[in-house]
């Protein structure tokens, strides 16, 4: 049996920039590229992933417009702003510190 992995907390908001800065895409093309890239150990559930769209579209790091997708359904489409690509650089940074701080302790335990 395989556990699904819980996404790190403060995570999300990354993993959706940085999935946005490959290409726009809806919401649900936003959690299946997550789970995919993650060879499905990672899964972004609606509820959670609604709202950090939401709160990434307060603070202007991505825009939205309405679009019809491939299967000809009106979907909401999310790019990547500017400051989003900043924000990204920035959390990115961020992570890798704590990753690189975790390995530390883990190598010296």
């Amino acid at each position: 049996m395989t556990r699904k992995a819980d996404l790190l907390p403060g995570t999300l908001d990354m993993l959706i920039l940085k999935t946005l800065k490959r290409a726009p895409l809806h919401g649900y093309g936003i959690a299946f590229s997550i789970k995919t890239l993650s060879h499905d150990v990672l899964t972004v559930e609606e509820g959670s992933l609604y709202p950090a769209l939401q709160r990434l579209l307060l603070q202007g790091w991505v825009k939205a417009e309405w679009k019809m997708t491939e299967t000809n359904r009106r979907a909401r489409y999310y790019r990547l702003t500017a400051a989003g690509r900043k924000q990204l650089s920035h959390e990115l940074s961020q992570f890798d510190e704590i990753i690189a701080a975790i390995t530390r302790v883990l190598q010296n335990a």
